[in-house]
């Protein structure tokens, strides 16, 4: 069998693993790293549930192989808090009640992360269409969208504060 050698960044920790070429990089960051955060839904890049950043930009990590982001920069969601300090999503997510089953949280939070970094004040209707690539089955969304607005004000904020 033949291996390749992939050295990724995760979270701020270098990691490196030898993997079959066919790896996906969703299974590289659960099974190999034990970052079980990052969820499998679909395989098929449909539900969101495996966003992760790569190289700051958003990426659904069941569609990439894991060779693909060697050398690359990964954020996944047990890099989002601060320590014991939630992330301002991770917060709004709770505060709204923007969860039920939980399974797309992760994603929803690292697609609403880059989507806030790239939009800092979104209208209702771009952070509806920020998160269209992530599904929940149980929200209806209405709280995600609070969520998401929330963090959006808690985040100018600080950065308002510096």
């Amino acid at each position: 069998m033949t291996t390749q050698h992939v050295r990724v960044t995760v979270n701020g920790t270098v990691r490196e693993a030898d993997v079959e070429p066919r790896l996906l990089l969703v299974h590289l960051l659960r099974e190999t790293f034990g970052l079980t955060g990052t969820h499998v839904g679909c395989d098929t890049s449909n539900c969101g549930a495996c966003t992760i950043h790569v190289n700051g930009l958003s990426a659904k990590s069941c569609t990439m192989l894991a060779v693909q982001a060697d050398g690359a920069e990964i954020r996944t969601i047990e890099g989002m808090a601060d320590g014991a300090t939630l992330h301002p999503l991770q917060q709004a997510f709770w505060d709204q009640h923007g969860l039920q089953c939980g399974f797309c949280t992760p994603g929803m939070i690292m697609q609403s992360a880059w989507l806030l970094g790239q939009n800092p004040d979104p209208t209702e209707d771009q952070i509806r269409e920020g998160i269209s690539g992530n599904l929940c089955r149980c929200t209806g969304y209405v709280n995600i969208v609070k969520a998401i607005d929330q963090a959006a004000g808690a985040l100018r904020a600080a950065d308002a504060a510096k």
